[in-house]
């Protein structure tokens, strides 16, 4: 243990996505409102979710080819500083489509710090990648927790505009981290367990129980969008959220993801993870078929418990999906949980966006609750409740 937390590479990591992640805690508040200001309504919202992942989807696999070649440093620095870049951008935005541009340089830039910096932890600490990537996880996430309240803070003493600069300023320290102490290995310089194969995607989701996973976390992809467009835009239309109450709502939502997957981890090591990715995903369609019936401040533990069954689903669906496939495929289903959660963040809030158009908030939200019972059902049905055993 002495010697992983002397490591470099993992406090440069550490340090990097601390400093990234409480901007991104503090400016994600901010955005929703910041196409309401320009636009005059929130009907483009749900965009800010699909523009990230058009550009993070895009460059996920060109990231881990490229990081075989050049190694992950060179990447890890680049990212970070496009991100700088985007909070930049965010700053000197005068309208809606330098902000949807900015989330496009946004996912371009966390691309491959989403995809590299857990992939590097888990290579270079093959006997001990779920202790690493738990502390990264977690540091990550505390970052998250900790930006949107300093955020309401930094707004009433230097106005809203500030979030943005102090975000570009936090980006710009974590590429210097990266610089200074992560060390520059490619993957080829480890044992890796395969690589990212679209083919073999195909050939995973003809098996029932895999490809239920999978749509669950495309679900899950579409549950964080949600989380970061629509629900900001009803709670500040519907519920009359003023910044502090929002930056309450979004420290609640990364801190329950966080709390759970500390929670899910053990349990579901114990207990299987069946019993947990169908629980978290019922937890999921009660939160979001029953929330609009509360208002501030009941609303905000209906959502908590919501993001707390997204943390457990997300833990426990990674963990069987890695469990019932070989080694061999073990990079293609990382990389295919990338690409299904972030087609998930693409359209889901998309599409909520319109149904709300349609039929109203909670017409939406009732739809979208009995897509997720459904899969929770299907996983009853096809998976039961027991440990799974990998053939």
């Amino acid at each position: 243990m002495i010697s992983i937390f002397r490591d470099r590479t993992l406090l440069g990591l550490n340090l990097a996505v601390v400093f990234m992640m409480v901007g991104v805690g503090m400016v994600m508040p901010q955005l929703p409102q910041r196409i309401i200001d320009f636009d005059g309504n929130g009907r483009s919202v749900g965009y800010l979710a699909s523009a990230f992942a058009f550009s993070y989807l895009l460059l996920q696999v060109p990231s881990g080819s490229l990081a075989d070649r050049i190694g992950f440093k060179p990447l890890l620095v680049f990212g970070y500083l496009l991100c700088s870049l985007t909070g930049l951008v965010f700053y000197y935005a005068t309208g809606s489509y330098m902000v949807f541009f900015a989330r496009l340089l946004q996912g371009a830039g966390e691309a491959p710090i989403w995809a590299l910096a857990p992939a590097l932890l888990s290579v270079r600490f093959p006997f001990a990648k779920g202790k690493v990537m738990g502390i990264y996880s977690a540091v990550l996430h505390i970052g998250l927790a900790l930006g949107p309240i300093m955020g309401v803070i930094l707004a009433k003493v230097a106005g809203s505009d500030a979030v943005f600069l102090v975000y570009a300023a936090g980006c710009l320290a974590g590429a210097i981290a990266i610089y200074l102490l992560v060390d520059n290995s490619a993957k080829q310089n480890y044992q890796l367990t395969g690589t990212f194969d679209i083919p073999a995607v195909f050939q995973l989701i003809k098996s029932w129980r895999t490809l239920l996973s999978l749509l669950g976390i495309t679900l899950y992809g579409a549950s964080y969008g949600i989380f970061h467009t629509n629900i900001p835009v009803f709670l500040s239309a519907e519920k009359n959220f003023a910044s502090l109450h929002m930056g309450i709502f979004f420290s609640l939502f990364y801190g329950a993801i966080s709390f759970s997957q500390v929670i899910a981890g053990p349990l579901s090591d114990k207990f299987g993870r069946n019993i947990f990715m169908i629980a978290g995903l019922f937890t999921v369609a009660g939160g979001f078929v029953t929330m609009a019936a509360y208002s501030f401040p009941l609303i905000l533990p209906v959502l908590t418990i919501t993001a707390f069954g997204m943390g457990v689903f997300y833990l426990a669906s990674m963990a069987y999906l890695h469990e019932i496939v070989p080694d061999s495929l073990k990079g293609t289903i990382s990389g295919a949980y990338y690409l299904f959660w972030g087609s998930g963040y693409f359209f889901g809030p998309l599409l909520i966006t319109q149904a709300v158009e349609l039929r109203g908030f909670q017409a939406a939200m009732t739809v979208y609750s009995l897509l997720v019972l459904l899969v929770a059902v299907g996983m009853i049905l096809v998976l039961g409740l027991k440990r799974a055993v990998r053939k």
